[in-house]
């Protein structure tokens, strides 16, 4: 059964509600979050509203409702399968911008809980997409992997480090099940995408990791370890589009199916 018009909308809807609710309720108070402007690198503007104190940091998050706009399905599209996770895929990323903006201007831990939170959802979507390649329609178990991916914050209550170990794990899946694609998929072309997409990724986490080091260098005083990071991530996400719209054409995935069951 395909997904009805609008099911994307209505379950990044959801999910985001779930979490903001669940997050509201002060269920996630005792994760551990770096709060306050001495954990960026950038310098604060005094002179400039909270909502853009740090320019480059909070301006950046634009990218990703560009990004999202970009990526969205034009409404004369057939409707499908690889329509809807794509879909969900572009409402993630215009959410996601807004969410980390929240964060660097309120300096809240319950923002900073869900900017940590909805992270996971995002990484676990790209390997949803990328099962959906191999194998095909099993929305039991893309609703699994998502739950699990959710359920997977609760390491961050049992321990300071508890996100990042999820969050690694999370990094490790989606490359495992990319890698998984291209070999029974892909092309030279798209193993250009993936080797950006792992370097982009390198890039997310180091340069996050490394911001205040990073700043003692004159090429990073401005434009932040932080704000580099946040275009890697960009970058990550559109690679991660471009990957599986490639691999996603109906005859490459029809050659693989019809391989798997024994069909050709």
């Amino acid at each position: 059964m395909k997904p009805e018009a609008g099911a994307a909308t209505w379950h990044v809807a959801v999910g985001l509600g779930v979490c903001s609710a669940a997050v509201a309720s002060g269920a996630f108070d005792g994760v551990h979050t770096e709060v306050g402007y001495e954990h960026y690198a950038e310098p604060v503007v005094p002179r400039l509203p909270a909502v853009v104190a740090m320019p480059a940091n909070c301006l950046v998050n634009v990218a990703y409702v560009f990004l999202g706009w970009h990526w969205l399905p034009s409404a004369g599209r057939q409707r499908g399968r690889a329509c809807y996770l794509q879909e969900v895929f572009a409402l993630m990323a215009l959410v996601y911008g807004p969410v980390q903006w929240l964060r660097l201007w309120t300096q809240a831990h319950r923002a900073a809980v869900l900017d940590q939170w909805l992270t996971l959802p995002i990484f676990a979507w790209a390997a949803v997409w990328c099962h959906f390649l191999e194998r095909g329609w099993r929305p039991g178990t893309f609703f699994a992997m998502e739950a699990a991916s959710l359920a997977s914050y609760g390491l961050a209550l049992l321990h300071p480090q508890g996100f990042e170990l999820a969050l690694g794990g999370h990094i490790l899946t989606v490359v495992w099940k990319v890698f998984r694609a291209q070999r029974h998929l892909g092309d030279a072309t798209s193993a250009g995408i993936v080797a950006l997409g792992v370097v982009s990724c390198l890039g997310f986490v180091c340069l996050k990791l490394w911001d205040q080091e990073l700043a003692r260098w004159a090429l990073f005083r401005w434009l932040t370890g932080h704000f580099w990071s946040k275009i890697c991530d960009v970058l990550q996400f559109h690679c991660a589009f471009l990957f599986c719209v490639r691999l996603g054409s109906p005859h490459r995935i029809k050659k693989t199916w019809d391989s798997d069951f024994g069909l050709t």
